[in-house]
């Protein structure tokens, strides 16, 4: 649907392609992203829910991973309802305004994950690397702040990128080759020019990802280093193990972010980037729960015991 705005067109709604090479297998592909989608939301709920409710969880890292399940459950719950309605109708129509806003919430908390998963890198090089002074560094006020830095820096940086993306002009086509609103892609479908758009995207994205990705891998390198000095065999493969785990997510979150976003033209591999980005709102989303925390056996603890409460309740 368009408005005519003198000799030419102003979209007023756009189509969400998702993925018609394979929409045969909709109701397929519906039924799998459904089951994941609820195993997501819930897993990271009782991370949220256990952690508030158990006082023995109220320390900086069960603080920093109940608000990086608060932020993926916001990035899915965006995201992936309009993907099931796209699996069983094959198109999804938008509305401008809605489409811009699935964009900012997405983008937003995209980018407070990321500079979240920094400060969390550097509050386990602290604990392992400088246990004497972690309670001192890492109480849970300086947590709240660092929390809150990380929103209050995401927040102005991605609505300026935003809004500029909204001021484009955007006369047709219509339809979005995603199965979400996306900032390169809807950079693509403007009619008018870009090229400020596009390098400022490119930048921002950029920033946040890169340092959040080196200040990361260096605080995990170190962690390396103090695992391979420990006396113990069996306390290296613990912490080995551990490590590992979480190396396995975050390198498919950065590998699949780069891969979208840092890059100058937005417009290329415009395709490829439907499957990357399933990464981020299918996999990693569904991995995190059970990788971050609920193999802790701290957690497991908790979490019987609030079920055991709530059985006593009744």
């Amino acid at each position: 649907m368009s408005m005519e705005v003198g000799n030419g067109t102003t979209v007023q709604e756009f189509t969400l392609e998702g993925f018609p090479a394979i929409q045969h297998l909709g109701k397929f592909l519906f039924l799998v992203h459904l089951l994941a989608y609820l195993a997501s939301i819930v897993g990271n709920a009782v991370i949220v829910t256990i952690t508030c409710a158990d006082s023995r969880l109220h320390t900086p890292m069960y603080l920093f991973l109940s608000t990086f399940s608060f932020l993926e459950c916001g990035v899915i719950s965006a995201v992936i309802p309009k993907l099931l309605v796209i699996f069983l109708s094959g198109r999804q129509a938008i509305s401008f305004p809605a489409c811009f806003i699935q964009a900012f919430i997405t983008v937003f908390l995209g980018a407070t994950s990321f500079l979240l998963i920094t400060v969390m890198s550097l509050d386990r090089y602290v604990a392992i690397c400088k246990p004497l002074h972690y309670p001192t560094i890492m109480n849970l006020s300086t947590c709240s702040l660092l929390v809150t830095a990380c929103f209050s820096l995401a927040f102005p940086l991605i609505t300026g990128l935003v809004v500029k993306v909204s001021q484009l002009s955007f006369c047709g086509p219509h339809v979005i080759p995603h199965f979400f609103c996306d900032l390169g892609p809807l950079i693509h479908l403007s009619c008018s020019d870009t090229s400020s758009t596009e390098m400022l995207a490119f930048v921002l994205t950029s920033f946040i990802l890169l340092t959040s990705l080196i200040i990361t891998i260096i605080a995990y390198s170190n962690i390396v280093i103090m695992v391979l000095r420990l006396p113990s065999a069996k306390e290296k493969q613990k912490a080995f193990s551990t490590c590992s785990s979480h190396l396995l997510v975050l390198s498919l979150m950065y590998s699949s972010c780069v891969f979208i976003y840092v890059k100058p033209k937005q417009t290329n591999r415009l395709d490829s980037n439907r499957e990357a980005a399933l990464v981020n709102t299918v996999v990693t989303p569904l991995l995190n729960p059970v990788i971050y925390t609920l193999r802790n056996k701290q957690v497991h603890r908790a979490l019987r015991e609030t079920m055991c409460r709530m059985k006593i309740s009744r």
